[in-house]
């Protein structure tokens, strides 16, 4: 049986999370503590100015989510005690990598260092005090590390890893449900408890139960939903860019990725690196504008839904995105730094990859009277699925409140090529 509960913790969104002496071991740690001052949505308080929820809370209701999955009868009759609490746990401690306005940071991490937060979480999880005290009650933190971002890969078990990482993960959930409260963005309502007590095993995978169709089609329209309304709304994606910019030009000056131990690492966070930001001359007038609410401008916007090799390189290609930018600002008469493309994915946002929604499918299954389970196809049982399945881009140019229009003539010369087919208004 799971440990004995310490006490409970009351969150807006799922109400009261029950907590062990564990758990509220591992939540006082400084690396758990330090999520405190990394906000969830860097950059969206300038679009909802109730958007400033953090990693610290996610965490939480992540590992609450985790805890409803592994007390499903479906799972629970299949796992023991000792990897429910290994597994609220690495729940729990799946987003300590994160740096500096979270998925703004991830940039640097991969240009400079070539790792992703993921790579830090269990970096984190190995070498920091988190070590120490998981070792003390039992766990081995190289597993914890590795279970934290879906990499177990433990023999028959591969849905532990999925709780926490696959295409319908309490990650998700969490983070989906969360954001839309805090900003106020309700486009997608999502029953998780549904979809939660819909989950079962086909062989080491989880998959959802096919009676669970609407809280699926649902889940995937609030994905969508959200990515539109909140992570890439236009407004806020400036603000992402200007402090990636920022970053950018004071990353020489500050060696923001030259951390060698834990402790270092952690010293960065919202809070310090700001006021770091803000001291030195070459990101100062930058950090000066985000406190003005002088936004960069979109000049330009499409979203394609169809494949073809310029519009794909542009979303892949830095050196393709840089030599059509070149174009842009030759034919406006400006300068290269006040032209910026921007893609889903510079920098990343809380999706891997480009195309919005996975080219995998949700597993799904039918139960015959007998009990039997059946897999099936989501794209053949949903129409919904199907049509929102697939590729979908978003493509915008950005400059200064000045050269907006010169910057939105030329983008239009130089993009003019690309079918209008090719996009759709929402």
């Amino acid at each position: 049986m799971p440990k004995v509960y310490w006490g409970e913790i009351k969150d807006p969104v799922h109400g009261y999370v029950y907590i062990t002496e564990d758990e509220k071991t591992v939540i006082d740690t400084y690396p758990m503590q330090r999520l405190r001052r990394l906000r969830q949505l860097a950059g969206s308080e300038y679009v909802y100015p109730g958007a400033n929820h953090t990693r610290f809370e996610h965490s939480l209701g992540v590992m609450y989510l985790a805890g409803q999955v592994l007390v499903n009868p479906n799972i629970s009759r299949v796992i023991s005690g000792e990897e429910i609490d290994m597994c609220r746990i690495s729940a729990l401690l799946h987003d300590c990598g994160h740096g500096p306005f979270s998925h703004v940071f991830e940039h640097l991490l991969l240009k400079d260092l070539n790792k992703t937060h993921e790579d830090i979480t269990s970096w984190l999880i190995e070498k920091s005090e988190l070590a120490d005290k998981l070792s003390r009650m039992g766990y081995n933190p190289k597993e914890i590390g590795a279970l934290a971002v879906g990499k177990l890969n433990k023999k028959n078990r591969a849905f532990l890893d999925q709780i926490i990482s696959s295409a319908v993960d309490v990650d998700k959930q969490d983070f989906i449900v969360r954001d839309t409260y805090h900003t106020g963005a309700e486009y997608g309502f999502i029953d998780v408890y549904r979809l939660i007590h819909a989950l079962d095993l086909l062989g080491e995978n989880l998959a959802v139960e096919l009676g669970a169709l609407s809280a699926l089609e649902a889940f995937v329209i609030a994905r969508i939903e959200s990515f539109k309304s909140i992570y890439f709304h236009r407004v806020g994606r400036a603000a992402q860019i200007m402090l990636a910019m920022a970053m950018d030009k004071a990353d020489q000056e500050l060696g923001l990725t030259t951390f060698k131990t834990p402790e270092e690492y952690l010293a960065l966070d919202d809070y310090t690196i700001w006021g770091s930001l803000k001291k030195c001359k070459a990101s100062n007038e930058i950090i000066n504008d985000l406190e003005n609410r002088r936004m960069l401008k979109c000049a330009y916007e499409r979203t394609f839904y169809q494949k073809d090799d310029m519009i794909t390189n542009l979303f892949g290609q830095e050196s393709h995105r840089n030599q059509i930018r070149a174009e842009i600002a030759k034919e406006a008469g400006v300068g290269l730094d006040v032209v910026i493309i921007d893609v889903p994915t510079v920098p990343s946002v809380p999706y891997h990859h480009a195309v919005l929604l996975e080219s995998t499918e949700i597993p799904v299954f039918t139960r015959n009277p007998a009990g039997e389970k059946k897999l099936q196809r989501l794209s053949e049982s949903s129409k919904i699925f199907e049509t929102l399945k697939g590729f979908m881009n978003i493509l915008r140019v950005y400059t200064d409140s000045t050269n907006r229009y010169k910057v939105e003539e030329a983008t239009s010369k130089v993009l003019g090529q690309i079918p209008t087919a090719g996009k759709i208004s929402f």
